[in-house]
């Protein structure tokens, strides 16, 4: 123990520190796990030891990953996407690995070795490129689904490399048989766990979950994934087949989400471990003497593996624009590599300076995949006339709708929130353009004649030409909260008089988004919590006008915008005319305006029945108004008023008469 703890310090220390930082950097943890593994590892410090007893727990990092994957997989969403996912992913792993063995063939590599690495090589990184979709709202695009579909598919064909690597390091002479006999191992396996599996997960989950014990819950997932790991590797197979079972199995019940978050803390920790055992393997002083021939695979490699995915996509009737960006996406190696490579080399059929070569160029292109992806819109524009032409027809798509526009609502995101928000709008008889980055709600909902288009308002252009200058009101009808963020900043640059309303799930963002610039922030789970609430009040016996009063007391305090917008107003009075009711209008002060350099008490709205809810400043968002706040030019003023005492409020503002 006493030598133990030293290390076990030390290289926790490390890699907090390293992945704080590669956080910070917005590079992928994984990275930091491989620095960590080479610091410490035999070939540089040696303070991490290379026994078999770290690789051995290393390897359940590789089982957790799997059992994520399984637990991810649906059959559904392979049958709905089996063109992409079967043929265009088929075809990107089967062809890579032909031209990387091939290659390795060529060079006098063992055939076994030359399998692995082309195995390794065929994969790209699921962790970065489905971040980076995520992060530039890329998920539901063109490229983007196309990408995913790539994907799922390699990790659908590790399960069976992981049964064939082990078969080829077998020293019997007959590989053909050791091949077939570990392939029908799998099959029968899976048969076997598929026809009874389900009958016997499903009632056990549901035993468990009745004891309503979280911690007995995560002990049931442990259990039953390592179980069927240790299954797999008695018939002679791999920890990683079992896991990867277990999750399909549980996928089917109704825990799955459950059980997914209760297993990720397990996953991240012990995957984190096994990167650190593969940093272990690099050897500096063998990649220094062979960076030349690293750097020229890295490039080699990346411009081939896009080349190819690009070509692949094209045969698949895929746009030239879109199939330059899926194989930018999909040019770099992957998480699956390193399991691949680490496997190979474990049962010794890869080694020495092929291994840190190959190894060392993988590492690199996750370094540089995210660059590359962020490259790839502009690159593809470049060179595919026809994409940045279709993006040109995007932006005048939405310019020639929102040209007939004045004083509307820019809505963004088109799902069900957006669509209610819509219909009421269209009851008010309020114009409203809605932006959506799903391709099929979009041709859906405008072939029965809404105004929605494509487009990402997290862009500053689409926002321009969806009329941005000339909206009343924006609406963030989805919960994304980095999306959001986004959208509010482009407003608050380009168009920090226009209002802005976010939805979100609950509280907890609140602040953030009321500080990045938004007029208002409605939680669903408040308002959810109010309607359960009048429902309640009403079904006890509370009198309806007494139930209405205290929503609106509560809503007057929760949102700034209700605050006082039934001043003097009876419940019994609600369906007076429009004409009386007060409601909110937002004002610029242009550079001749009387109201410049004056403080807000002085200029006496209230004598005119007109109160100054808030101040819209650019560098200074949402401010409360005070009685000795100085008012500045190009300030947006959120007046609350009937509309003949703001017209009345807008006079004197502007003259002072």
């Amino acid at each position: 123990m006493p030598d133990t703890l030293p290390v076990v310090l030390i290289l926790l220390t490390s890699a907090v520190l390293a992945v704080a930082l590669f956080r910070a950097l917005r590079l992928p943890a994984m990275l930091a796990y491989f620095l960590v593994g080479l610091a410490l590892g035999p070939h540089t410090f040696g303070i991490l030891p290379d026994s078999e007893t770290n690789r051995e727990l290393a390897q359940f990092g590789v089982v957790f990953l799997m059992f994520s994957i399984g637990l991810e997989f649906s059959l559904p969403q392979l049958y709905a996407m089996r063109r992409i996912v079967l043929g265009l992913g088929g075809a990107q792993v089967a062809i890579t690995m032909i031209i990387v063995m091939a290659v390795c063939l060529l060079i006098g590599t063992h055939w076994q070795a030359a399998f692995v690495i082309g195995a390794a090589l065929a994969m790209s990184s699921t962790a970065i490129v489905s971040k980076m979709l995520a992060e530039r709202l890329e998920l539901n695009s063109r490229h983007g689904r196309l990408a995913i579909g790539v994907l799922l598919f390699q990790d659908i064909a590790v399960v069976p490399m992981l049964v064939l690597i082990p078969a080829l390091a077998t020293d019997t002479g007959n590989l053909v048989n050791m091949l077939g006999i570990s392939l029908l191992k799998a099959a029968v396996m899976l048969m076997i766990l598929f026809a009874f599996g389900k009958s016997v997960v499903t009632p056990w989950f549901s035993l468990v979950a009745r004891q309503r014990s979280r911690e007995l819950i995560v002990m049931n997932v442990l259990m039953v994934t390592l179980m069927l790991a240790f299954a797999t590797k008695a018939a002679g197979l791999s920890y990683a087949l079992g896991a990867f079972i277990a999750g399909m199995l549980i996928s089917e019940t109704r825990y799955r989400y459950q059980v997914e978050s209760d297993i990720a803390p397990f996953r991240d920790i012990l995957l984190g471990l096994f990167f650190v055992t593969v940093g272990m393997l690099l050897n500096l002083k063998e990649l220094a003497s062979n960076v030349l021939l690293v750097l020229g695979l890295v490039l080699v490699f990346v411009l081939i593996k896009g080349t190819l995915v690009a070509l692949l996509s094209r045969a698949f009737k895929v746009e030239p624009g879109v199939a330059i960006r899926v194989g930018m996406t999909l040019a770099q190696a992957g998480e699956f590599s390193f399991v691949i490579l680490a496997l190979g080399a474990e049962r010794g059929l890869l080694s020495g300076q092929a291994l840190q070569v190959v190894l060392a160029a993988s590492l690199l292109s996750m370094v540089l995949a995210p660059f590359i992806i962020q490259r790839s819109e502009s690159v593809a524009a470049r060179f595919a006339r026809s994409y940045g032409h279709n993006r040109r027809k995007q932006l005048r798509d939405i310019e020639d709708v929102s040209r007939q526009l004045t004083d509307h609502v820019i809505i963004c995101g088109y799902g069900r929130s957006g669509q209610y928000l819509g219909r009421f709008l269209n009851e008010e008889h309020i114009p409203f353009i809605a932006l959506d980055i799903d391709p099929s709600r979009v041709q859906e909902a405008a072939a029965a004649g809404e105004h929605v288009m494509y487009g990402d308002a997290g862009r500053r252009v689409v926002l321009e030409a969806a009329g941005g200058a000339r909206a009343k009101a924006l609406i963030i009808s989805y919960h994304d909260v980095p999306s959001a963020m986004k959208i509010l900043h482009v407003v608050q640059d380009n168009y920090p008089q226009l209002p802005v309303i976010v939805r979100t799930i609950d509280d907890t963002h609140m602040e953030a988004f009321r500080e990045a610039g938004a007029t208002e922030v409605v939680p669903e789970a408040l308002e959810g919590s109010l309607m359960l609430a009048s429902h309640a009040l009403m079904l006890l016996g509370v009198p309806l006008n007494r139930v209405v009063k205290r929503i609106r007391l509560f809503r007057e305090e929760r949102y700034k915008l209700f605050r006082g917008f039934f001043h003097g107003a009876t419940d019994a009075q609600r369906e007076a005319s429009d004409k009386h009711q007060p409601r909110m209008h937002s004002m610029v002060l242009t550079a001749s305006a009387y109201a410049i350099g004056k403080r807000v008490m002085d200029i006496g709205l209230q004598s005119h029945g007109v109160e100054v809810k808030s101040i819209r400043r650019q560098n200074h968002k949402g401010i409360e108004p005070t009685s000795d706040e100085r008012l500045a030019e190009g300030d947006v003023l959120v007046l609350l008023g009937t509309p003949e005492d703001l017209l009345g409020a807008e006079k004197v503002l502007l003259t002072g008469r």
